[in-house]
């Protein structure tokens, strides 16, 4: 029975301890069982999540289609489409993915970007872009379309200056679009809602996409505003959503910053407005063409106008340290002046008071019924005696900008010389390019603009674009170039000591016409900038040769300035003589050579350029740029193979090279090699669409090699981009009307006061 009893207990105990250890294992069990539960609903929670985002995702996408087409429907139902069904902005170029409306309050504000972008948000608000439809100097003009032509013709200008009001359908007659963005213009959210370019034709050359400030984890563009929580989150995904590579180059710019006049604005034919961009890829900065006269580094718009410095305002888009301005600071002096934006104003003013812009060069004089140059002055003794007759010659060099001297809007901006003559006592003996108590400029300064005429040969004052027919001149300095302006004056016969000579380059924005249309004639006085002088002192009497000034250039290439000024007045002699006086002082320097033959291939003395362009080789093998005028002189020689090796040479080191292209299709061409011709020429309209050679020669060869409808295409652009040989007539009947500047038009004049006589230097008055 103890037995039993011991028994009992043991097998009790065994039960009970079993039981223990089974409730042991099933709480573990339990346990692991809620883990492994717990961590597989936690590893398919993140997919619940994603696959709700992505729902949700599509969700805004889906909601967002449906309200863009019922605006769009009830847009189009009154919309004036002017110029074809389903063209909402021409005569722009704007448009929109999707080829239909977008509502305006798809466009997040300013404001909202503003919330964390202090900086630039704060930058943004004095800068152009964000004044750049609201502005009185714009209205005006636009206004006057508006009234002349009507509203839908407002699209031209507007799909740069106001591309919500143009994609959103509010440039129409009895529009119902609320137009509250007016008052921002190039709102963050324009810009950086850009998806593509159309290739490089201006007028508003984007296209837009819906608006999205965060795209979901596989880069989808979400739709409308997200909460700032959601964004800091996600920083990566609001930089896609936000920024694309193409947003850092000029060809971004050259969206707007380019731009024509097509036929269905003026009823007429093509003509180009400016090409800012153009103008920028032709210079050295750019390092896509191998004609320019000077090389540099490469700059892009951006990294001139956009140029990082440190954030004064918290900015999340800065980069160690530095932000990349969101003022555009350029030219325009205007709009923060009449708005009060000081510090834009100053900014502005200090960017073009940099000082290394323009090069000013007091280079030489000559006395009347004397051929003797005496130049480069400071290295040249000579004398001066009172009552002569002297023609002052001064360069002003494009030194440093990307782009003309002026750029765009050349009937709107003022830049000039003003030439003073000061006797010892500082009392005037000369003055050219003074403002005269009106506040206008002195018509007979030598100023950097344009006069674009009408059919009556008339200038178009404020801006009338659409009325344009021709221009009478065009005073422009191109990147990298020079000019030379002479001005004439006669020592006063009793003077004694010294005379002092000052030439600067003024700028104001606008010409004070213009001002006078747009606020009446009794209004402040706008600013003028002094952008770069240059001062010499003459002796009356003996002149030594003078320690040279830190503001000028070596003398190598004050003389290769004024080659390259003599070669654009075509003065082909005298080009030779400077840049003759390069290679005698720089003899190692391959370009002075270059500039020889290049000359003589203007003057169409091709046998006599070989000589300097087989120099320039020898000092510099394979130079791009004396290859590419010994391609020109090979092909002259009837040496046709020489002629194509050069130029693929060329374009081997130079692949975006207009001028190459452009000839290498000629070059085949003359060969009978069609195809090669075509494929220079498609690639010289992906680098320039507007290119006159490749419209006609494309013409020719789709026609022959069957493709009628291209053939038909590039003959109406050709036809329409090509000069108007009856519009020089208008030119003509401006100038007429006009004497007091008609002397403009021509390559070269003298600047002077009134006749000499027999004193006069060979030269138009002026």
């Amino acid at each position: 029975m103890r037995m039993f009893s011991k028994w009992a207990k043991t097998q009790m105990d065994w039960v009970v301890g079993n039981r223990r250890r089974l409730a042991v294992v099933r709480v573990a069990y339990v346990a692991l069982v809620c883990v492994l539960l717990a961590a597989s609903v936690f590893a398919f929670l993140p997919r619940i999540q994603a696959h709700s985002d992505q729902s949700e995702t599509q969700q805004k996408i889906t909601d967002e289609a449906a309200v863009r087409k019922e605006y769009a429907d009830k847009v189009g139902k009154t919309y004036n489409f002017a110029f074809g069904k389903g063209n909402i902005s021409t005569p722009g170029n704007a448009a929109v993915l999707g080829d239909t409306f977008l509502e305006p309050d798809a466009f997040p504000t300013a404001d909202y970007c503003g919330h964390c972008h202090k900086e630039a948000y704060h930058q943004w608000r004095q800068s152009l872009h964000s004044n750049s439809f609201r502005t009185p100097f714009y209205r005006t003009s636009v206004n006057i379309l508006i009234r002349t032509k009507g509203i839908e013709f407002s699209r031209h200008c507007d799909s740069c200056h106001n591309p919500i009001a143009v994609l959103g359908g509010g440039l129409t007659q009895s529009s119902i679009v609320d137009r509250k963005f007016d008052q921002d213009g190039l709102t963050c959210t324009t810009c950086h809602s850009v998806q593509k370019l159309q290739s490089t034709l201006g007028n508003g050359g984007y296209v837009m996409g819906v608006p999205a400030v965060l795209v979901d984890e596989n880069g989808t563009r979400i739709p409308g505003l997200v909460p700032d929580s959601e964004i800091l989150a996600h920083l990566d995904r609001h930089s896609k959503a936000v920024m694309q590579t193409f947003y850092r180059t000029p060809e971004f710019c050259s969206a707007c910053h380019k731009a024509n006049l097509p036929n269905p604005l003026n009823d007429y034919k093509w003509i180009r407005a400016f090409t800012a961009y153009d103008e920028w890829q032709n210079s050295k900065f750019s390092q896509r063409n191998p004609l320019t006269f000077y090389q540099a580094d490469f700059t892009s718009c951006q990294g001139c106008h956009m140029k990082r410095a440190s954030n004064a305002l918290p900015e999340p888009g800065a980069k160690n340290g530095t932000f990349a301005s969101h003022r555009w600071t350029a030219g325009n002096t205007a709009v923060p002046f009449y708005y009060g934006f000081d510090e834009q104003l100053e900014k502005t003013v200090e960017f073009l008071k940099t000082g290394n812009y323009l090069n000013v060069d007091l280079f030489g004089i000559r006395k009347a019924n004397d051929d003797k140059l005496i130049a480069p002055l400071g290295s040249t003794a000579f004398t001066l005696a009172p009552g002569e007759v002297v023609q002052a010659m001064a360069v002003i060099q494009n030194k440093n900008i990307g782009h003309s001297l002026i750029p765009e809007v050349r009937d709107l901006y003022e830049a000039w010389v003003e030439f003073v003559v000061t006797d010892s006592n500082g009392k005037e003996i000369y003055h050219s390019g003074f403002i005269k108590p009106d506040g206008k400029l002195d018509e007979r300064a030598h100023s950097f603009t344009n006069r674009p005429v009408n059919t009556d040969g008339v200038f178009v004052d404020n801006h009338k674009v659409w009325t344009i027919h021709s221009v009478a001149y065009d005073n422009s300095i191109q990147a990298g170039r020079s000019t030379l302006i002479r001005y004439e004056f006669r020592v006063p016969s009793g003077a004694k000591g010294t005379l002092t000579m000052t030439a600067k380059v003024n700028y104001r924005h606008l010409r004070q016409s213009y001002l006078n249309n747009v606020f009446g004639e009794d209004h402040v006085a706008y600013p003028i900038v002094e952008l770069a002088s240059r001062s010499r002192t003459l002796n009356l009497g003996e002149n030594p040769v003078s320690a040279p000034d830190p503001k000028d250039n070596a003398d190598w290439m004050r003389w290769n300035n004024l080659g390259i000024s003599y070669l654009d007045q075509l003065q082909y002699s005298d080009a030779i003589q400077a840049f003759s006086q390069v290679v005698k002082l720089r003899p190692d320097y391959a370009d002075g050579y270059t500039n020889i033959g290049l000359t003589n291939i203007e003057w169409e003395k091709y046998a006599s350029a070989r000589g300097g362009l087989e120099k320039a080789l020898e000092l510099s093998p394979n130079n791009a740029r004396a290859l590419y005028y010994l391609a020109l002189v090979e092909r002259r020689a009837g040496n046709s193979e020489a002629e194509v090796e050069d130029l693929k040479k060329v374009l081997a080191q130079y692949p975006q090279s207009r001028d190459a292209r452009r000839e290498l299709g000629i070059s085949y061409y003359q060969q009978r090699k069609p195809q090669e011709a075509m494929e220079q020429f498609e690639a010289l309209q992906a680098i320039d669409p507007d290119d006159l050679a490749a419209h006609y020669n494309l013409a020719l060869l789709y026609r022959r090699a069957g493709m009628k409808e291209k053939a038909k295409e590039q003959s109406a652009k050709f036809v329409t981009k090509k000069v108007d040989p009856g519009a020089p007539t208008y030119s003509l009947d401006f100038l007429r009307k006009h004497p007091e500047i008609s002397i403009e038009s021509s390559p070269w004049h003298v600047h002077r006061d009134a006749p000499h006589g027999e004193a006069v230097v060979a030269g138009g008055e002026h």
